[in-house]
């Protein structure tokens, strides 16, 4: 196929899809000028007294619509409206028939009004459960004449009793106007402080609600609770004797040490004083306490391990031979010690030191055969031999 006879289909193609598209526009406008720019909605009522075709649809008695169809159903009325599509109405809206006056026709009034969010749509139906009709003039009349047929001499006043109970009524409420008008007055503000709390009385319900829906679920532990507060109650009913004469016994004790308070009051003053001085000694000496109960268990211990159960006394190593003879060996040295001074010192202990040192010393051996002690053959470690006394 040559280039010239594919733009010719091409073209004719071009010109197929612009008729189209011409014809969907023309359809369009047709629809959108033939549209009634109105939104629907059935309503079911229990009966449409003084309601017809063409009767008003307000919201806040503004008319928004008018009643299209009436369409007995059963025990309904099933009502088609239709009202302006500008307006919108709330999801959960109501539909209410209204009687502006005792004769003449009514309105179908939806509240609430709408004030944004979700909007009820288009073709919507409401249920005879979110719908209202006002009372009807002739049930009205049927139930007056009721009352006073039951009120009457064949009914409730047959024998006068009605009437015995508005004589003594007269004669009770004879000269109690202003007392019954107080009273009257008072229950009214009563009503208006309820009125005014009623969040935090139905809060208080719920709370109440709350607590007996918890002791429901734990039924089984209150009864426990219940049958053990039962026994306990049944002990004390049989010890109720002893527990008089021991709470007797507690007052008198109690009379007995307000007494003795009393009488030693200055004593006890001085006591406690004591007491406080005591405590602020102990405060200022807490470090040498705590050393004391820290280093008094090892001292009793070097103690216990000192004491010689065979002789009844502490094996203690004083050295006192071994630094009398060493004097001896070395008198210069003891007589400087004794002095106070040291050897190199100008005064007695340098003339002291030249004369005693021109003397010989003692043989070590002999000192050493002098200030030696015999080692005991065994040592006793048992603590009970250690404290034992012979």
């Amino acid at each position: 196929m040559s280039i010239s006879g594919l733009a010719q289909r091409f073209a004719g193609i071009s010109k197929l899809l612009v008729a189209v598209v011409v014809l969907l526009l023309l359809a369009a406008l047709f629809l959108v000028a033939n549209k009634d720019n109105k939104r629907y909605v059935t309503v079911d009522f229990q009966q449409t007294n003084s309601v017809y075709k063409g009767s008003d649809v307000k919201v806040l008695g503004v008319p928004i619509g008018k009643v299209d169809k009436l369409t007995p159903r059963g025990n309904v009325v099933r009502v088609r409206i239709s009202y302006d599509s500008k307006y919108r109405l709330p999801p959960n809206v109501k539909a209410v028939v209204v009687s502006p006056s005792i004769v003449g026709d009514r309105f179908v009034q939806f509240a609430p009004a709408y004030n944004g969010g979700a909007a009820l749509k288009d073709d919507a139906f409401i249920p005879v459960s979110r719908t209202a009709v006002p009372v009807e003039l002739d049930k009205i009349y049927q139930s007056l004449d009721d009352l006073s047929v039951a009120l009457g001499p064949k009914g409730a006043n047959k024998e006068g009793a009605l009437s015995n109970v508005i004589d003594d009524t007269a004669k009770q409420l004879d000269g109690q106007g202003a007392q019954l008008n107080e009273t009257i007055h008072n229950f009214g503000k009563l009503s208006t402080t309820l009125s005014n709390n009623k969040e935090e009385l139905f809060g208080s319900l719920r709370q109440v609600n709350d607590f007996v829906t918890l002791l429901k679920t734990n039924d089984a532990t209150v009864r426990n609770f219940n049958d053990s507060t039962a026994k306990v109650s049944t002990v004390l009913a049989g010890e109720r004797q002893d527990l008089g004469a021991t709470l007797k016994a507690l007052s008198l004790a109690l009379v007995d040490v307000n007494t003795l308070v009393k009488e030693n009051r200055g004593e006890l003053k001085g006591n406690i004083s004591n007491i406080a001085v005591l405590a602020k000694v102990l405060a200022k000496h807490q470090k040498d306490l705590q050393e004391i109960t820290v280093d008094a268990p090892t001292a009793l211990t070097n103690v216990a391990l000192a004491y010689n159960g065979g002789t009844g006394t502490l094996d203690t190593r004083a050295d006192i031979p071994e630094v009398v003879f060493t004097g001896l060996t070395n008198p210069a040295s003891l007589v400087c010690n004794l002095l106070g001074e040291t050897p190199n010192s100008d005064g007695l202990c340098t003339t002291l030191t030249g004369i005693l040192g021109s003397l010989p010393p003692l043989p070590r051996a002999a000192v050493a055969s002098a200030g030696s002690t015999a080692a005991p053959d065994q040592i006793n470690t048992s603590l009970s031999d250690m404290l034992a006394v012979n």
